[in-house]
């Protein structure tokens, strides 16, 4: 029996459909999928029948802004020490989880099995609900993290977010005799101890995701219980929810990252899969970068294509050390993923190279901007088109008006802390393109 764990992440889990999607090309079928926090919303999709490409092609078009319900006016008056919460789940059941394809009867016409870990407070058990127990309010409830959304109350019971006890339902697998289990994580786990209110918040929770992780393994080893486990995590930790809801990063950079990362471990996997213990989501922490988004648009061959990279560029290493993840949209044909990618800043040139997926094959792309300087007062401008090669096509694509401006306004420093650590990483990366225009 093969289990599909998808532990928790915040909004950020639009990272999961990317590796839901890569599992799918892969052939990967589950026989029972268990979500926990915010996988909860990744495991409604695959049981409400949503595929990867469908999750994808949701969450693109999925704001953050749609996940805010505000709390009635007269709970803010109450003053902080009284507030229950900074919001409410209300656009979660109304909005988010519809448009994400979740349908609760089509869950419980579901083949496959589903699990989704819930708290009950007053008791404080962890319970494992199925599709016959729950609703949309009860699969919000699981998401409410407690300060930011408040809890469900229903009679005596009150329902809120497992993360604090369980952000993986590896021991419900067990319990129901999976020899296979793949958990795809996106908590954060670093040996890093940050400063400051949210990165500390953040922290407790990897603590308690962590212990409980372990605390399954350990049970599963006290009963006999062996299985294989294969673990989808990124290599460095997801950006945290306020760079979603605040644009710094996309549901398509989180799409791209969670698919390339799938294709990483799904190219080196082994049979015996990962060991169980602190080391199977063991993550680094990413050096000081600068992360930009670069969308162009323009004719490759026969077809009009959008292709969108998102570059984090590192400012001690050589760039091509650097990671890249793209989306490239055809009409007609919907929007696949860079498998892997690598990006070199040299020879007056920037250059994104990987392979997407098309007409079941694997083929490589390439986009190379030149930085050139024309005569001219228009030096910026002279770095609008690009040269994108997919397969065996070629033509130019291009930044249109504005396009190197909102380049520039992309850049985000990343693994840099305080206003002067990123002022810095900003001046040296542009620094850096300076240095290697001609």
């Amino acid at each position: 029996m093969r289990s599909l764990v998808l532990a928790g992440g915040g909004m950020r889990v639009a990272w999961q459909a990317g590796v839901v999607r890569a599992l799918e090309e892969e052939g990967l079928t589950f026989d029972h999928v268990d979500g926990a926090s915010g996988g909860i919303m990744t495991a409604a999709m695959m049981l409400s029948g949503v595929s990867g490409v469908e999750m994808c092609d949701r969450w693109r078009g999925l704001s953050a802004s749609a996940f805010t319900s505000l709390l009635p006016l007269h709970e803010y008056l109450t003053g902080p020490w009284s507030l229950p919460a900074i919001g409410d789940a209300d656009a979660i059941v109304q909005t988010v989880l519809p448009r994400l394809g979740v349908d609760v009867e089509r869950m419980r016409r579901s083949e496959m099995a589903g699990t989704f870990q819930i708290v009950e407070f007053t008791t404080k058990e962890c319970r494992a609900l199925e599709p016959a127990d729950v609703d949309l309010e009860l699969l919000a409830a699981g998401m409410s993290l407690p300060g930011w959304l408040t809890p469900l109350r229903r009679g005596d019971e009150v329902f809120t977010d497992a993360v604090w006890v369980r952000d993986a339902g590896v021991a419900e697998a067990v319990r129901r005799g999976a020899d296979e289990i793949w958990l795809v994580w996106c908590i954060g786990n670093t040996p890093s101890y940050g400063e400051g209110p949210l990165e500390q918040y953040v922290h407790m929770i990897e603590m308690s995701a962590m212990g409980a992780l372990l605390a399954d393994f350990e049970l599963a080893r006290a009963l006999g219980r062996d299985f294989t486990l294969h673990v989808v995590a990124p290599r460095h930790p997801l950006p945290l929810d306020p760079e979603f809801y605040l644009g710094r990063i996309s549901s398509d950079a989180l799409l791209a990252m969670g698919y390339r990362d799938a294709h990483a471990y799904l190219a080196g996997r082994s049979a015996d899969g990962v060991p169980k213990d602190a080391t199977c989501t063991r993550m680094t922490d990413p050096p000081v970068s600068v992360r930009i988004t670069d969308r162009l648009r323009g004719r490759v061959g026969a077809d009009e294509v959008e292709v969108t990279f998102t570059v984090e560029v590192p400012l001690a290493a050589p760039v091509s050390e650097g990671s890249l993840v793209g989306a490239l949209a055809i009409p007609g044909e919907g929007t696949v993923y860079l498998a892997d990618g690598a990006v070199t800043l040299a020879a007056g040139a920037l250059t994104y190279a990987g392979t997407v997926r098309r007409g079941g094959r694997e083929v490589d792309l390439r986009c190379t901007r030149t930085l050139r300087d024309d005569p001219g007062p228009d030096a910026w401008g002279d770095f609008t088109e690009a040269m994108l090669v997919i397969d065996e096509d070629a033509g130019t694509v291009s930044a249109g008006a504005g396009g190197v401006a909102r380049l520039l306004a992309s850049i985000e420093p990343v693994g840099a802390h305080g206003l002067m650590q990123r002022a810095d990483a900003v001046r040296r990366f542009l620094a850096l393109l300076g240095s290697v225009r001609v």
